[in-house]
């Protein structure tokens, strides 16, 4: 049997964190607002948040978190990564793909090299393609890495008091920032053992419940139409934050219920829970209508915002602190964009 192993996880959050009366200040979204619609307290931007200028491409907060893990990891060289998984649903450029940037940055010549274009979902399913090459190739080990910038969709010089609190919601709730993971096979070293990764499609004949358009992308149907109107047709980000209300508790209990029959655990049996980290109003309400112990849940979105990728691996640095050995874990990220439950299980051993 082959064991695969997180052994070290690396997070980077740029600059200093942006209060909600910051958010006020700056760009007059009200305080008061933010923390009865969405709960977050603090987040990370990509930009200079008063000089509105951008500070870090996502390749740079890739490349932070990366060296983090390895320097982190019992690994005495770069060159002992054999592969290298990236995911993000804020690439720097169409091409090339960011994954590839960062094995240069990291000067790694001819490894494999993978990048997975999606939301919060992304970061789990990275580390099941790294697990799934891990087993089946000579590979030892592994980088995985999870990362969004959400700037180059957030335009700052906006007249933030004629928006709608639909728009409002995703400068407030989003943030930007990357993490990693090194994943080893049939180690002595400790760290999360991988028991199971689960990633389910759920989308089939429902609408999408956000929506990234990519900039510089050109509809078929602008012809005419002045910029203004393209922009108010075809908005950066589109969030149905109603539908997100509505279907991602629901679907984070199901995928929870469904790891915890698949490997014959109850509840009582699981030491820590990694819920959804949408917003922390929405986090408390997911944890209560799954019925799961708050004590027992880590949380990290009221600090770092919905940094999309990044989370699960800020969520894991985190519980690395407090983790015992034998203890189980269990976490479910879900991806509204087009309905994506994913989940997994661990054992630190």
């Amino acid at each position: 049997m082959t064991d695969i192993k997180i052994v070290s996880l690396g997070t980077f959050l740029p600059g200093k964190q942006i209060t909600n009366k910051e958010m006020e200040d700056v760009l007059g979204i009200r305080e008061d607002w933010i923390e009865s619609m969405i709960g977050n307290e603090t987040r990370h931007f990509a930009v200079n948040f008063q000089e509105k200028t951008v500070e870090y491409d996502l390749i740079d907060l890739c490349e932070k978190a990366a060296l983090d893990a390895f320097e982190k990891s019992p690994l005495e060289s770069l060159e002992e990564i054999d592969l290298i998984i990236l995911s993000t649903a804020t690439p720097d450029h169409l091409m090339p793909a960011t994954v590839n940037l960062l094995a240069d940055r990291l000067g790694l010549q001819g490894i494999p090299t993978y990048q997975i274009q999606a939301g919060c979902s992304g970061a789990l399913q990275g580390l099941d393609v790294a697990q799934q090459f891990l087993k089946a190739n000579h590979y030892k080990n592994a980088l995985v890495v999870g990362g969004d910038v959400c700037n180059k969709y957030l335009d700052l010089n906006r007249d933030f008091h004629k928006l709608r609190s639909s728009e409002l919601i995703n400068y407030a709730l989003f943030g930007d920032g990357a993490g990693a993971a090194i994943l080893t096979k049939n180690t002595e070293e400790p760290g999360f053992k991988l028991v199971q990764i689960s990633n389910k499609f759920e989308g089939l004949n429902r609408e999408p419940a956000q929506i990234m358009n990519w900039i510089g992308s050109i509809p078929s149907d602008v012809q005419g139409m002045s910029s203004r109107q393209i922009s108010s047709k075809y908005p950066a980000a589109k969030e149905d934050y109603k539908a997100i209300e509505e279907h991602v508790p629901t679907l984070t209990k199901e995928m929870f219920n469904t790891l915890l029959e698949e490997n014959n655990w109850g509840k009582d049996k699981v030491h820590h829970f990694l819920p959804p980290q949408l917003g922390w109003n929405m986090t408390k309400k997911i944890i209560d209508f799954a019925d799961l112990d708050h004590d027992k849940t880590t949380n990290c979105v009221k600090e770092t915002g919905n940094n999309g990728n990044a989370l699960p691996y800020v969520q894991l640095a985190k519980l690395r602190e407090k983790v015992k050995l034998n203890e189980k874990v269990v976490g479910v990220a879900i991806e509204s964009s087009k309905w994506i439950k994913t989940g997994i299980v661990l054992q630190y051993m």
